[in-house]
C-alpha cells in the first residue's frame, strides 16, 4: 500500500511537469499551547510560480490566537501579511501587498476510523490599500493507513476542498482541491507531500507542496515528587 502510494504522488507531479503548468508550495503551520485554553497559531507558506522554487509568487506570514473550547472546537483572530510577485518579477519589489485580519472556527469529528475537519473563516483584505471581504469554508478528511487513528508513526492521507467566496458582484472567488500524503513523525510533528489545484475564474493551475506541522507546548510542566 505505501509503495503505491509512494509512486503515485512522485510520478504523478512529473506528469503534470510535463505540461508547464505547475507551481510549488513550501509551507509551515504551527499551534503552539500556551494554557489549557489558549494557543497561538504560526504559519509561513512561500509560494512559487514553477515548480523549482526560484520564481517567487506570493509569501503569506500568517498569526493568531486560538481559543479551544474542547479538543474537537476552536475559534481563532489573527493578521496575515501576503505580498505577491508577477512572473518573472524581481523577488525585490512585489507588485501586490494585502494586510489582512481573519476569523475561524474549527470544528472536528470523527467517522469511524476517518477524521473531519470543518474550517469555517471570514477575512478583511486590505490589498493596496482597497478594502475587500472574503467568506472560506474548507472540509478536509484524514485517513490513517497503517493504524486505527493517527498518532506516531502513522502514514496517513489528507484530502480537502475550499471554497473561496467574496460579498461583491463578483461572488465566486476560487477553489482549492488538496490531496496528499501524510506521516505523523511523533506526538508533535507531522509532515506532508501532495498536490493542489486551484482554480480562479476560468483559469486552474497545480501546485506541489510541501508542509511541516510542528505543533508545540510552552505550558510549564508539573514537577513531580
Amino acid at each position: 500500500m505505501r509503495k503505491i502510494l509512494f509512486c503515485t504522488f512522485i510520478l504523478l507531479p512529473i506528469t503534470i511537469n510535463a505540461q508547464d503548468n505547475i507551481g510549488n508550495w513550501i509551507m509551515y503551520f504551527g499551534t503552539n499551547k500556551i494554557s489549557n485554553k489558549l494557543s497561538i497559531h504560526s504559519e509561513v507558506q512561500f509560494r512559487n510560480h514553477t515548480t523549482f522554487p526560484n520564481n517567487t509568487e506570493q509569501w503569506l506570514l500568517r498569526t493568531g490566537l486560538n481559543y479551544h473550547f474542547s479538543e474537537k472546537a476552536f475559534a481563532t483572530a489573527g493578521y496575515a501579511y501576503i505580498p505577491s510577485y508577477v512572473y518573472e518579477s524581481s523577488p525585490k519589489a512585489p507588485e501586490s501587498e494585502e494586510h489582512r485580519i481573519w476569523q475561524q472556527f474549527i470544528l472536528i469529528n470523527h467517522l469511524g476510523r476517518v477524521k473531519f475537519e470543518h474550517r469555517y473563516r471570514t477575512e478583511q483584505r486590505w490589498v493596496n490599500q482597497e478594502y475587500k471581504n472574503r467568506f472560506r469554508y474548507r472540509l478536509m478528511i484524514f485517513i490513517p493507513l497503517n493504524k486505527p487513528k493517527i498518532e506516531e508513526r502513522t502514514w496517513f492521507i489528507g484530502l480537502y476542498d475550499e471554497i473561496f467566496i467574496n460579498d461583491k458582484s463578483s461572488f465566486f472567488d476560487r477553489n482549492r482541491l488538496y490531496g496528499a500524503l501524510g506521516y505523523q513523525i511523533n506526538k508533535s510533528t507531522s509532515l506532508q507531500t501532495g498536490l493542489l489545484h486551484q482554480q480562479v475564474s476560468d483559469i486552474g493551475k497545480w501546485y506541489l507542496q510541501f508542509a511541516v506541522i510542528f505543533n508545540t507546548d510552552f505550558r510549564k510542566k508539573k514537577k513531580t515528587e
